[in-house]
């Protein structure tokens, strides 16, 4: 599925993470651990090819990701980042934005999907008509996992997606999705709610290395 083989990262000089091996296998659930500006959030980049590396190479279903391949990775990847911004007024319009994207035309977008999601995440139905400048940070949030799970993807990379949510809801999102076994989800979170699941594998950036 997604392979680090011998993989070294450097900005501007300055070494992030050298040597890094590391594989994840489809329908695992792993947690990246480290201290901030180890370079958790560069897995991701490295993933997605906004960044190569300085050696060695990243694999996606024994593909080399890279400047030619990148594209079509990033097609079968849901990313979500802590820091939700789009460049639209309304929910409804985030909605229509998303499903109107060419690599998301075969997508079905009903509304009856995106009220079941809303009322699962406890958002009134009101929330189409919405401004997004009005919404807090956890609403926010909300609605960016809700436009993930529609994508119909089954590889999600989280950065820090429930930072904004209070514990009631932060274990509502990590169980939706811990609990889809054929869903592939790497993790970077402060909250514990994650690595509280049994399934979830624990990898030490670090230590470049699996926790017991």
């Amino acid at each position: 599925m997604i392979k680090f083989d011998n993989v070294d990262l450097a900005y501007n000089g300055k070494k992030v993470f050298a040597g890094l091996s590391l594989e994840i296998k489809e329908g695992e659930k792993v947690a990246i651990s480290g201290r901030s500006g180890i370079g958790k959030s560069s897995l991701f980049s490295l993933i997605l090819g906004f960044t190569e590396p300085a050696k060695g190479k990243v694999l996606f279903n024994g593909i080399c990701v890279d400047e030619k391949t990148a594209w079509n990775v990033r097609k079968q990847i849901s990313f979500i980042d802590q820091d939700v911004s789009v460049g639209v007024n309304k929910v409804s319009e985030w909605i229509s934005f998303v499903a109107g994207l060419k690599s998301n035309s075969a997508i079905d977008f009903g509304e009856k999907k995106v009220k079941e999601l809303m009322s699962f995440f406890e958002l009134d139905h009101s929330f189409f008509n919405k401004n997004i400048s009005d919404l807090s940070g956890g609403e926010r949030q909300r609605i960016a996992i809700i436009l993930s799970a529609l994508l119909g993807r089954k590889i999600f990379l989280l950065d820090e997606v429930t930072s904004a949510l209070d514990k009631h809801l932060k274990k509502k999102a990590a169980d939706f999705f811990i609990g889809k076994k054929e869903w592939t989800v790497l993790i970077i979170s402060h909250d514990s709610v994650w690595v509280e699941n049994t399934p979830v594998k624990v990898f030490d950036l670090e230590a470049g290395k699996w926790k017991q």
